[in-house]
């Protein structure tokens, strides 16, 4: 190709949003020249640098969206602790194929057990398989739901949600809220009902979820829709942070060895 044809034909990739394509294609016509490739490899060639550079795109925004920390990812969660049934549900959770049928995830456990770390672990495996996740506390949803109910913009604050496969609320329960908020939240769960996934962590089992929502028939109808498709893991452990603390400590000193 003639250097006065370069400039045009970048352009016009450009155009057709083929920025990879116009960056690349005249050292890639530079190596298919040196290596003697056919115009097929050429072109595949091409097209595979194109896709790669817009699922790596696609992922980076995933993840700007998501909220997830970015230091709660598999390669810092400790796999080892789970017990084997845990670990063979949170196995089969990896693959994302939860979120085609629409089935939520709900992690129980005492404080320190890993269960933010765990869902956030999920969460950017999901975002690395391009699904849309959104990770918030519990405290925050509730206060931007209000903000939106305030605003006469709830059913707009819902549908933005939407965009989102998986919602991960972490920590319902935690903080004791008012029965406006508890009412939103419940809201959120049965608008979001056999349409998209729910990932919640809660440190109350479901005996004690009156104490979220405050009235017994808005506590049934809660549990009821979240349970109705899910998996349910329970993190029976002692709390991470309190081993991580204890191994911090230096040996106590005995003088008689």
């Amino acid at each position: 190709m003639t250097e006065d044809l370069k400039p045009h034909l970048k352009n016009l990739l450009r155009q057709l949003q083929l920025s990879t394509f116009a960056e690349n294609f005249a050292q890639q016509a530079a190596l298919a020249a040196n290596e003697g490739w056919s115009y097929d490899t050429y072109l595949l060639n091409l097209c595979q640098l194109e896709i790669d550079s817009r699922r790596q795109r696609k992922i980076e925004n995933l993840l700007h969206a998501s909220k997830l920390p970015r230091e709660k990812t598999l390669t810092t969660f400790d796999r080892t602790r789970l017990k084997k049934n845990a670990a063979q549900q949170f196995a089969s959770l990896m693959t994302g194929d939860f979120l085609n049928h629409k089935e939520n995830i709900l992690v129980f456990g005492n404080p320190g057990t890993g269960k933010t770390h765990l869902l956030a672990a999920l969460g950017h495996e999901l975002v690395h398989q391009g699904r849309s996740v959104y990770f918030v506390p519990s405290v925050l949803l509730v206060q931007k739901l209000l903000r939106a109910k305030i605003d006469l913009a709830l059913e707009k604050e819902l549908k933005r949600l939407d965009r989102f496969e998986a919602l991960i609320i972490d920590d319902i329960g935690y903080v004791q809220q008012s029965r406006e908020e508890m009412e939103l939240l419940f809201s959120l769960l049965a608008h979001r009902y056999e349409h998209r996934s729910v990932l919640l962590t809660s440190n109350l089992v479901f005996s004690q979820w009156e104490k979220i929502f405050k009235d017994p028939m808005t506590t049934a109808a809660a549990i009821d829709r979240l349970v109705h498709h899910s998996t349910i893991l329970e993190l029976n452990l002692y709390s991470y942070r309190m081993e991580a603390a204890q191994k911090k400590k230096p040996a106590s000193h005995d003088p008689e060895n």
